[in-house]
């Protein structure tokens, strides 16, 4: 529950700090005197956007806080914990606004940004405003008011869940689809591509074996001749060669070695010489052996490699990576191919996760039915309680499956009324007169608000336009709620004003060319005076102090 609040520079108020307490707490006092101030405030540290005209003139900035509860808040608790912002039992929140209109925000005295006020400011506390009659006629507002009597919380996020995961799939769907043309195109260049490069069927390594092997062919001539002049130089040379040379030079210093020590390693290195000329010549003689210089064969290498080169053109790539180039056109024909089954099988996975969003939706539709059924009876009650004994009230439901689905189902709610025997049921604002309007409205609010978990509600001069022995039912309606949940209202009735737990007043004074607001809690006999001066406006007499009394006493 709201316990303190502090409000510094704020519109005209200077300095103010009061006290709540739990129960249901009246604030009145004269018009214009900014009852309603406090209530802005406080809608700034939920959140609420903050402009520069809000600080008070000649000041630099605008300070408001607001201490809550924690204590049968565990919701709040909760979202504190999950944020990090968890400090006892005990949460502040606190926002600063420049004469320039820049604001801060504070939780638990940390830096955050408006959202997360308002995120912890509706499991806070509950506003329900003056002009809270005109939002009830929006169809959306009331669905939000039948969900939230009815703590559809769950049941919509699933439902909503649900719709997302569909709206996804379809979109996928719908962008696959749209692009399969150009898939089909791009395709079919693809398969042109590949064709091409299966036909020359190019192996991995095969353009570096092909063009070592061209070279050699290409080269066949001077390889033949070189390689029979060596081996001549080697062995085959009859008259003089390597290897005869090599014998004899060898012959020569093994009798060397006997007459120097040092010579004695010369034989053997000679040895290893002849030895590596003699495996020379064999390697030559076998390579003359082998040489084949089949021109067939040098003209389908060039041919081939003439194919090679030209398709590494054409695909921009080096002829050593025309193999790779043709791996990655496969993988892509593939990845097409498999788009087209993905597109036929995505259809049916759309129409499955759309058939799981029209189950979660037709469950919070039987849902709201139900609830609706209740709601009617409880408003119908209290309508009759607040003079409108002939009143009906019935919430309409459409449910169609077939049509305009959305995150919040496929329901269309409509308030109907029907305020005199024999009159249709019919849409709220074509049938209710503006009082009538005031107090169905109201009467909605207090209903539902019973079925609101947070502790604390606010109704702000919602009792516009009712009167008399309505109000005094009104003001019952307000304290029995204040029974369970922290209630404060604003308000000019003195018949609501008499049935809170405690009054506050508010008072506007004027002294050397500035204006000050403040507010203060009433005693029993300041209660006495005030309620007697809304009901008798400027002179209070005996009776109407005595009136007063008896409100206090009915109360």
């Amino acid at each position: 529950m709201l316990a303190h609040m502090t409000i510094s520079n704020f519109a005209i108020v200077k300095s103010l700090e009061f006290e709540l307490k739990p129960g249901m707490t009246t604030i009145t006092g004269e018009t214009g005197a900014g009852k309603s101030i406090a209530i802005d405030a406080l809608g700034l540290c939920l959140g609420d956007r903050a402009e520069a005209c809000m600080v008070r003139p000649n000041e630099d900035k605008a300070e408001i806080s607001a201490a809550f509860s924690l204590a049968n808040n565990q919701a709040a608790r909760r979202w504190l914990e999950d944020n990090e912002l968890c400090d006892g039992d005990e949460c502040i929140l606190r926002r600063v606004i420049t004469k320039e209109g820049r604001s801060r925000g504070f939780i638990n005295g940390s830096p955050v940004p408006a959202s997360q006020q308002k995120a912890l400011g509706q499991l806070l506390i509950n506003i329900h405003g003056q002009h809270a009659h005109q939002q009830l006629m929006r169809a959306d507002h009331q669905q939000q008011m039948l969900d939230q009597y009815a703590g559809h919380h769950v049941l919509m996020d699933k439902t909503r869940q649900a719709y997302q995961v569909w709206r996804q799939a379809s979109n996928e769907l719908k962008r696959l689809s749209q692009s399969r043309e150009e898939n089909e195109a791009q395709k079919q260049l693809i398969q042109y591509q590949v064709k091409e490069l299966d036909e020359l069927a190019l192996g991995e390594d095969e353009y570096q074996e092909i063009e070592e092997e061209h070279k050699r062919l290409s080269n066949s001539g001077e390889l033949a001749m070189s390689s029979q002049s060596a081996l001549a130089i080697l062995y085959d040379n009859d008259d003089a060669n390597a290897l005869q040379l090599l014998q004899m030079a060898s012959q020569q210093v093994c009798a060397l070695g006997e007459l120097d020590s040092q010579l004695n390693t010369v034989p053997q290195m000679l040895e290893e010489a002849i030895i590596q000329v003699q495996e020379a010549s064999q390697e030559l003689r076998c390579y003359l052996d082998a040489m084949d210089m089949d021109p067939q064969r040098l003209v389908y290498l060039e041919e081939r490699l003439a194919k090679i080169m030209s398709l590494a053109r054409k695909h921009y790539v080096m002829p050593a990576d025309l193999y790779q180039k043709h791996q990655e056109l496969l993988k892509e024909l593939d990845d097409l191919d498999c788009s087209d089954e993905r597109l036929d099988g995505l259809a049916d996975e759309v129409e499955v996760k759309r058939q799981q969003f029209i189950a979660r939706a037709e469950k919070l539709s039987k849902s709201r039915q139900r609830y609706a059924k209740e709601l009617d009876k409880k408003i119908s009650e209290s309508m009759h309680q607040l003079s409108m004994e002939h009143g009906i009230f019935n919430i309409d439901i459409q449910s169609d499956a077939t049509g305009m689905l959305s995150p919040l189902g496929f329901d269309t709610i409509t308030f109907l009324v029907s305020t005199n025997p024999g009159q249709p049921l019919q849409p709220l604002g074509k049938v209710a007169s503006g009082g009538e309007l005031s107090r169905i409205s109201l009467a909605i609010q207090v209903i539902t608000a019973q079925k609101v978990e947070t502790p604390s509600l606010i109704f702000d001069e919602v009792d516009v336009g009712i009167s008399g022995p309505t109000a005094a039912i009104v003001g019952k309606m307000l304290r029995t709620l204040g029974e369970s949940t922290q209630v404060m209202c604003v308000t000019h009735l003195p018949q609501v004003a008499g049935c809170g737990h405690q009054q506050m007043f508010v008072a506007k004074t004027a002294s050397k060319g500035q204006t000050e607001t403040s507010m203060r809690p009433l005693k029993q006999d300041d209660r006495i005076a005030e309620l007697a001066r809304l009901l008798g406006g400027s002179e209070i007499t005996e009776r109407t102090l005595a009136n007063a009394k008896e409100l206090l006493i009915a109360a």
